[in-house]
């Protein structure tokens, strides 16, 4: 029976998809992450001397979470419990907590936790999980793609120590490529060699995913010929035949959908429109919703360009309306038009600093009356109680301005807005100065 079980466990194990057989079985076979795992960083060291605390490893797929976690269990004398957050529940978890502490009562034999996926656990979950790790019952490892401090409960994540992967880079994904092809665990039985340009191209389309660069370089091994000597040469063709359409990673719900965004609208305000029309490329093939971009090209347009080009406003609101016109991906065109014209405008942000301060006298000073010059007198007997009295229409003077108090008494010399000297702004700048001469002062006079 051992045989026949350990025959069925080779056989499993042969014939496993290829990103599986070439899981690193050490420390020393991990590729990348050299800000955690490089010589004298603080994850190295706490794997090589087994003195490893609650862990969350936190990254994109295929970065490396699981093997990272396979390796510490190889490494450690510790007792290695998987778990996945998909298929278990609290039963399962007090379980495993009463099992760790015998272990740790009757052998002294500590208990690593891995729990792959821990952002699925929902809050009963991980309470139950809480105090076991808290009092070193279980020293946990989790993995998760979610963000961490948005996934899991604070009081978790406050006695882990969160572990940020990063994709991998083009070098790295190379490395595993030609790893699988050289290693007997890999694809070197079926004499499989790949071209250095299908290589590059296959580390290219992986997108900083190692198991997706195995699985499309196993798609593409089956897809080549073998020649006379049963060589199975991989070409540019094959890969291109195992790609179909490249990788875009992208999390609508997840971290991919704040940091792109972000990025999309950094380029826009520093005025760099070929980074801001690749940003919006790849939010709409990673299957962002044009909605979502439009209104943000809205309301960067009124915080970022504002009065130096009242322009872009209309031309982000246009876009928006043309999203709900014409739909992608016609929509992309009137989208990419409003994102480099705002990228492109002259910038300020004098009306969300004015509004932002107009708020902070709101909420913080006593709220005054309005003056009576301004009160509303067409309703019966309000001229009889004075309101509107000594009101200057501004179109019965020169230039059509009065300079009269418009504001309570506690905040008439606010100036709340201050023009800059970009673009249209200069000339609001000049126009405010003339009208308020004497009144109010406005920055750089």
């Amino acid at each position: 029976m051992e045989l026949f079980e350990q025959s069925r466990r080779d056989e499993i194990a042969r014939t496993a998809p290829l990103a599986a057989r070439m899981r690193p079985r050490a420390l020393e076979e991990l590729v990348g992450q050299a800000h955690l795992l490089g010589p004298g960083h603080l994850l190295r060291r706490a794997i090589e001397t087994d003195t490893l605390t609650s862990a969350i490893l936190y990254g994109p797929p295929g970065t490396g979470k699981t093997s990272l976690a396979r390796v510490i269990a190889a490494a450690t004398r510790a007792h290695f419990e998987p778990v996945n957050a998909v298929t278990a529940g609290v039963a399962d978890i007090r379980r495993l907590v009463e099992e760790a502490r015998e272990r740790r009562a009757l052998h002294g034999v500590r208990t690593i936790l891995f729990v792959d996926e821990i952002h699925r656990f929902n809050k009963a979950q991980q309470d139950v999980l809480l105090p076991h790790v808290e009092d070193g019952t279980v020293i946990l490892i989790g993995a998760t793609t979610g963000n961490p401090f948005i996934d899991v409960t604070p009081t978790l994540v406050s006695r882990s120590r969160v572990f940020a992967l990063e994709p991998l880079a083009l070098a790295d994904l190379e490395t595993i490529i030609r790893r699988a092809l050289a290693d007997p665990r890999g694809l070197a039985p079926q004499h499989v060699e790949a071209a250095p340009d299908a290589v590059a191209d296959l580390a290219r389309a992986a997108n900083g995913d190692a198991r997706a660069a195995l699985n499309m370089l196993e798609l593409a091994a089956m897809a080549a010929t073998p020649d006379a000597h049963g060589v199975r040469r991989v070409t540019a063709a094959e890969v291109q035949e195992a790609v179909q359409r490249r990788l875009v990673p992208y999390d609508r719900g997840g971290d991919q959908h704040y940091d792109v965004i972000s990025a999309f609208i950094k380029s826009m305000r520093g005025g760099d429109p070929d980074a801001a029309v690749y940003w919006l490329a790849r939010m709409l093939a990673g299957g962002e919703d044009p909605r979502f971009i439009a209104r943000r090209m809205v309301v960067h347009a009124a915080e970022d360009v504002g009065l130096a080009d009242p322009q872009a406003l209309l031309v982000a609101v246009a876009a928006a309306q043309a999203v709900d016109l014409v739909g992608l991906p016609e929509a992309r065109i009137p989208m990419t038009e409003a994102a480099v014209y705002i990228a492109t405008a002259p910038k300020s942000n004098a009306v969300i600093r004015a509004i932002s301060a107009a708020a902070q006298d709101v909420e913080r000073e006593e709220a005054q009356p309005v003056p009576q010059a301004l009160r509303d007198a067409s309703t019966r007997g309000a001229r009889g109680l004075g309101r509107g009295r000594g009101y200057v229409y501004p179109h019965d003077q020169p230039g059509a301005f009065a300079a009269q108090q418009y504001a309570p008494d506690n905040v008439k010399d606010r100036v709340y807005y201050e023009p800059t000297d970009a673009g249209s702004e200069h000339e609001i700048r000049r126009r405010l100065r003339a009208w308020w001469a004497g009144v109010k002062r406005y920055a750089g006079e």
